[in-house]
């Protein structure tokens, strides 16, 4: 059997910037097992794997490791294979996903993803998570599915060093480190190691926590984020009520084939 498959940098103006992620159109639905070992194989933060729905896309991501709930960088790398390699001619995608449906708009250059946005918590395990991070002070600890660290220096963000071992013992599915940027609203760092993912350069899904966060501390809807450490990429944020509209460009690095084994089918 043979897939395509299409590399793209996702939140990115050009390649080698941004979150790389993997895109595999299916006609049916293979074995997870078979696409676990795709994922894994590619060794990305996330493969998008997807078949038509209807009048949409049924829409799944993996990790390295495991089957995840929701990816923002991967929706985003889905979507434009889909309008610009598929020949997908309306403006707006339906994807039916492990988080409800969810929807893409394509906006000039930039693609536009509208996502559920998610409540944050207080945590009270702060001196543990400091440790886990590398010892740096923390202004507020929270959480939804993700822990968020809040530091008051974004230049800290730039520094941390975390310890991927400490890291897998706490809760929650990874670890946001946000602060107020200077030439943006918010800069963060995610880390996900239990997920088999140590860093992601720039994590959609963390955005639909941090965005409401930042929107009420800030008094502004509408903000503009960086995320990432060596690696970064810029996408914007828009919070209406319950929902969160994430925005980013994508940038194509590579296309080719998967050839799976007869005995894989």
């Amino acid at each position: 059997m043979k897939l395509d498959l299409y590399q793209v940098d996702a939140f990115a103006s050009r390649p080698f910037e941004g979150n790389p992620a993997a895109v595999c159109p299916l006609d049916a639905w293979l074995d997870d097992v078979i696409l676990q070992a795709i994922a894994a194989e590619n060794n990305l933060s996330e493969t998008a794997f997807f078949v038509v729905d209807g009048a949409g896309y049924h829409l799944r991501w993996f990790t390295p490791k495991v089957e995840v709930d929701l990816c923002g960088h991967a929706t985003l790398a889905a979507a434009w294979v889909i309008f610009n390699r598929l020949g997908y001619s309306a403006d707006t995608l339906h994807f039916e996903t492990r988080s409800g449906v969810l929807t893409v708009r394509c906006e000039g250059d930039e693609l536009a993803m509208d996502f559920p946005a998610k409540t944050l918590a207080p945590l009270d395990m702060r001196d543990e998570v400091a440790v886990a991070l590398g010892g740096i002070e923390i202004e507020e600890l929270l959480m939804s599915d993700d822990i968020v660290a809040v530091v008051n220096d974004a230049a800290l963000i730039e520094s941390l060093a975390p310890d991927m071992q400490r890291l897998k013992t706490l809760p929650g599915r990874g670890i946001a480190v946000t602060a107020q940027g200077k030439d943006v609203d918010i800069v963060s760092r995610w880390f996900g190691p239990k997920v088999g993912v140590e860093e992601d350069p720039v994590t959609g899904s963390a955005h639909t926590s941090l965005a409401p966060y930042w929107a009420k501390r800030l008094g502004k809807p509408s903000l503009t984020a960086r995320q990432g450490g060596i690696r970064k990429g810029e996408l914007s944020c828009l919070v209406k009520g319950e929902r969160v509209v994430i925005k980013g460009r994508v940038a194509p690095y590579l296309q080719g084939v998967i050839s799976l084994p007869e005995d894989a089918c």
